[in-house]
């Protein structure tokens, strides 16, 4: 069968590419300003990517057309392409629905939902199963540096781990991604507002998430995050499955102590009782030492212990393989170091997973300054929601370097004006360039933060830097 994805280079529609074509499915698709992890990994994976959206790239060949098109959640009516092929005739789908339909059936399925660190919580996951020796399935909205791809069919026997959006499935869906899933056990790590373009409210989003759980058996599992109260409403609707919590409460089931400021080393408590008890009935614990930082990044492990303990990894074997994870790409991914300043990238974009970053990398960063360098180009953003939070999102960045993308709904001069001489605004990103590098100084961590592909700004930076590190020597300043 011939698949063709419009939209295909989405984080969600690239993974069901690549799984698509471990099924044995020749795959085409389209997009638009592509860029890496996803661009790259689909050219790896021989999968043919056509530039836009047009009319003709329904057609394979002279006469010739794809068996089945799967629209991506951005596709809208008035598109070229969508418009075409509403016209045509030809079988479509969602994506969410064509992964229920053809990976998940007959698979123990644990999905991970919340507004902040799915990525990272699914990653951590299918690694802590697959050093379990579970060979697990996964579909991730990222690149788990551990697998190198973001998206797998693994053991048919083992569990897969999916990547829980709460966004829409597609125009002609508006439902959540993730009802469509069907999960054994469900991972909700946190919920605060988010998607303004499509949510009104929180609470729009809390009934979306009882959604949720609603298609959760009474015999799976819902391992959900303490002292999150958006939370606690959503299971005050209404729960008929276990509940295990997991957090720093006394209460929960599953509980992290931090043993450093920069929980780069945390205590791991999982205590007897039921749900949250070892085979055994028994209270178990066990250490973390591992690269990243963060709290929250302590608690997305947590969570993913406890997943992995419930199919059959026991926790001190868990807590040793986090040693060796790997973060995704784009989640305090170092992407280079010249002259001692190192360049981190990082899919922040909301002000409360940009605070968070920001608090984890500032309790790491012990010689040198922190500077941050930020595009808030998420819908919620552009539409100007939450944006009196981004001032104190970055109450941890000695300096921070603001970028206003074209078609943000809202001027940012007021904002940036707030803050002081730490802050700057720019339009032009070569200018942000300059104005980065000119400050940075050895030992300093420049972190990126934006959820797309911010005109290369990475490269950028480290080119820019090299430059100046030449300069320097030549001058005999190094």
């Amino acid at each position: 069968m011939h698949l063709h994805i419009i939209g295909i280079c989405g984080t969600f529609m690239g993974s069901l590419a690549l799984l698509a074509r471990e099924l044995g499915h020749q795959v085409s698709g389209s997009d638009q300003h592509v860029y890496p992890p996803m661009s790259t990994q689909l050219a790896e994976a021989g999968i043919v990517l056509k530039e836009g959206y047009h009319a003709d790239h329904l057609s394979l060949a002279p006469g010739i057309a794809p068996d089945l098109v799967i629209v991506g959640n951005a596709m809208s009516r008035g598109n070229e392409e969508v418009e075409a092929l509403l016209n045509s005739g030809l079988p479509y789908t969602s994506g969410a629905q064509w992964l229920a339909e053809h990976v998940l059936p007959g698979r123990r399925v644990i999905a991970v939902a919340g507004t902040h660190g799915k990525t990272t919580t699914a990653s951590i996951l299918a690694w802590l199963l697959e050093s379990g020796g579970l060979t697990p399935g996964f579909l991730i909205g990222g690149v788990p540096r551990n697998f190198g791809v973001s998206a797998r069919l693994g053991d048919p026997r083992a569990p897969f781990v999916v990547e829980a959006d709460e966004y829409d499935t597609a125009f002609f869906d508006k439902r959540s991604k993730f009802v469509h899933y069907r999960p054994h056990i469900a991972i909700l790590n946190n919920l605060e507002f988010d998607h303004a373009d499509i949510f009104p409210d929180l609470a729009a989003i809390e009934r979306q998430f009882h959604h949720l759980v609603r298609t959760v058996p009474s015999q799976g599992l819902l391992l959900v995050a303490d002292e999150q109260p958006a939370l606690e409403r959503v299971l005050a609707q209404g729960a008929w499955t276990p509940v295990a919590h997991f957090g720093d409460q006394a209460t929960s089931e599953w509980q992290l102590t931090l043993e450093r400021d920069d929980a780069s080393r945390f205590q791991v408590l999982h205590c007897g009782g039921e749900p949250g008890q070892d085979q055994n009935g028994q209270d178990e614990d066990g250490v973390v030492e591992w690269a990243l930082t963060g709290e929250h990044n302590a608690r997305n492990a947590l969570a993913a212990l406890a997943a992995a303990n419930v199919c059959g990894v026991d926790l001190v074997r868990g807590c040793a393989a986090l040693a060796r994870f790997e973060t995704p790409r784009r989640r305090q991914e170092v992407r280079g170091e010249i002259n001692g300043i190192q360049v981190i990238d990082d899919f922040a974009h909301h002000p409360t997973a940009i605070a968070a970053t920001l608090k984890g990398l500032r309790a790491a960063t012990t010689k040198g300054r922190l500077l941050a360098v930020i595009e808030p180009r998420s819908n919620t953003m552009r539409l100007g929601a939450l944006r009196e939070r981004l001032i104190e999102s970055v109450a941890d960045a000695d300096s921070v370097f603001w970028f206003q993308p074209v078609g943000l709904d809202w001027s940012m001069e007021e904002l940036v004006a707030s803050q002081g001489a730490r802050a700057q605004l720019h339009n032009d990103i070569d200018k942000l360039v300059t104005a980065v590098v000119t400050q940075a100084s050895p030992l300093d961590r420049i972190v990126v933060m934006s959820n797309g592909g911010f005109e290369g700004v990475h490269e950028r930076l480290l080119a820019a830097l090299t430059t100046a590190q030449k300069a320097a020597a030549s001058e005999g300043h190094v």
